[in-house]
Formats: structure tokens, C-alpha cells, sequence
């Protein structure tokens, strides 16, 4: 590939806002989705957009391409946030008479939406208002809690018309800080997030014991704390995790060992809720500091891939 088609190529993709990098690439058609598994996005931004140019070389992209990926890249720029925010609010309004909605532009291409929410016959409640984050190009949308269940099948519908989606996907994923809840989303890792108590490094601590200890005992007990160092990372990686305060998850099974129990009929449920600052990070610590052994279950190192921290779990 030509030097000037390659240098062509990295400024266009630094151009695109990670939240968008998948979209535009697979609208652009020209790498294959095999090759698109193959990068991994949750890298420093400069990092992935190399590894994006040197695929662009080995499939030998031409200025046509290079050229097509602008016209791409421009097409996603035209997204008219005016229109999506008179379409938004019209929906509302034709549902609900009394409904406030304010906006207020931010950085990365998101709006903040502000609702506060009324009836036919009471006037919008300024006080529990209904706080939306939506990302524009992109399927996903943040809202904050609210008291009233029955408005958020509105709320979906007014987001699915004016995004022009098929449908906003809904994710059994909760969490009070919103970066921690972008960057699971959209896989950005790659971030500072601010941790209640970030993993330390690996290292001997002393108890104040002296104790004369066999060199095969410490020759082992390195290459256990190796194995764990190594295997904690494979899964977590080296970087800050995203801050999530717990992880729910409802079990329903059948006892099919004879006995009483196993002749109910309803199955048996239980609630199993794990809980902390920062929960991942703690996950992240409990091998390295012996609490667990490693690697951890995959009900509890899968939260950020699965993009969730409630789980169901039934008998299959």
C-alpha cells in the first residue's frame, strides 16, 4: 500500500470517536469481520488505529478505499442532533400532555436529556426528573433510575424513533458512574478511572515472621504467585477496571436427588448479591492476595464482556 494512502488511511481513523470505530469500520465493508476480531479495541486508541492501518496493508487498500472511508466517515457526521431532539420530544409530547424535556449538548457526540414527567392531569414532577444519556450513531442509551416504571416503554419508544435504530438495546447492566458504564458498553478500557482501591502490584509482604524455610517451598511459592500474577492478568488485563458497585445473580434449579425437596414443584430460588466500592477491582485482587484461587469463575470475571452485573440463572 502506498505510503500516502496509508498516512491517508490513520488520519481519517483517528477521526472517529471510539463509541463509533465498529460502526464506521463495518459500514466501510472493506475489512473482514474475521479481521476486525483480531484488533482489540480496548487498547490505547493509537495502538488500535496501527493495527487497523497495518490490516489496510496486508489487504493492500487502494485510494479508492481510503477514499470511501472518508465518504463514510462523513455520512456518520451527518447526524442531525436538532432532529433527533425535536423527534424525541414530539413523541413524548403526543403521549403526555404534561412533560418537561431539556438538552444540553456535550462532548462525544451525547446529549443529556432531562424529563420530568407529568400526567394528563398533573403537572410535570420538577423535583424526580429522569436523567438520559444518549450517544448519537450508536444503539445504546444511560438513564438514571426511575420511580415511574410505567413511562420507560415511552422513554424506549421515543429513543428508538428519533435514533432512527431498530430498537435501543436494553442491558441488564447498572452502575453510578457513567464512564465505568461507557466503557463497558462500547469496550474502552483503555481509560484512568478514579478507584476507590485500586489492585497493587504484586509483591512479599512481611509479617515480621522470621522463619528459616525450605528453597523449595520459596522456589514454589514464586511460581504459584507467577501463575496467578499471570493468570489474573490474562483475565482482567493490565489496566484500571471500570467501576461497578455489585453484581446480582438469581438462581432457580430443581433438586433431582430424590428426596422431599425434590418432589416440588416450584423450583427453589435463591438471591446471591456481591457487593463493593469498586467491584471489579476487588475480584481483580482476591487471587493475588490468596483469597481465591485463580482463575476466578466465569459468572464473576464475565461481567464486562457480557456487558451485565445482573444474572439469571436457570437449569438448562
Amino acid at each position: 500500500m502506498d505510503e500516502t494512502v496509508a498516512e491517508f488511511i490513520k488520519r481519517t481513523i483517528l477521526k472517529i470517536p471510539m463509541t463509533e470505530m465498529t460502526t464506521i469500520l463495518k459500514a466501510w465493508d472493506f475489512l473482514s469481520e474475521n479481521q476486525l476480531q483480531t484488533v482489540n479495541f480496548r487498547q490505547r486508541k493509537e495502538s488500535v488505529v496501527q493495527h487497523l492501518v497495518e490490516l489496510c496493508e496486508e489487504k493492500r487498500a487502494s485510494l479508492k478505499d481510503a477514499a470511501l472511508l472518508d465518504i463514510v466517515c462523513e455520512d456518520i457526521d451527518l447526524f442531525d442532533m436538532k432532529q433527533f431532539k425535536s423527534s424525541f420530544k414530539k413523541v413524548l409530547q403526543r403521549a403526555l400532555k404534561n412533560v418537561t424535556v431539556s438538552f444540553r449538548d456535550t462532548e462525544e457526540n451525547a446529549v443529556w436529556i432531562r424529563i420530568a414527567w407529568g400526567t394528563q392531569y398533573t403537572k410535570p414532577n420538577q423535583y424526580k426528573p429522569t436523567y438520559v444519556v444518549y450517544y448519537s450513531q450508536t444503539p445504546y442509551a444511560f438513564t438514571s433510575f426511575s420511580r415511574l416504571k410505567s413511562n420507560i416503554p415511552l422513554l424506549g419508544q421515543a429513543l428508538t424513533i428519533a435514533s432512527k435504530h431498530h430498537e435501543i438495546v436494553k442491558m441488564d447492566l447498572r452502575s453510578r458512574y457513567l464512564d465505568s458504564l461507557k466503557a463497558i458498553v462500547f469496550k474502552q478500557y483503555n481509560q484512568n478511572f478514579e478507584t476507590h482501591n485500586p489492585t497493587t502490584p504484586l509483591q512479599e509482604r512481611s509479617l515480621g515472621l522470621h522463619v528459616n524455610m525450605d528453597s523449595r517451598i520459596i522456589h514454589e511459592n514464586a511460581m504459584e504467585k507467577e501463575r496467578v500474577q499471570r493468570v489474573t492478568q490474562e483475565t482482567f488485563g493490565d489496566y484500571p477496571q471500570p467501576q461497578l458497585e455489585f453484581a446480582q445473580y438469581k438462581l432457580e434449579t430443581k433438586f433431582k436427588n430424590g428426596g422431599i425437596l425434590a418432589e416440588r414443584e416450584e423450583p427453589l430460588r435463591c438471591l446471591i448479591k456481591f457487593s463493593s466500592p469498586h467491584l471489579l477491582e476487588a475480584l481483580k485482587s482476591l487471587a493475588p492476595a490468596g483469597i481465591a484461587d485463580a482463575p476466578l469463575s466465569p459468572l464473576l470475571t464475565c461481567i464486562p464482556n457480557k456487558k451485565m452485573n445482573y444474572f439469571k440463572i436457570r437449569d438448562k
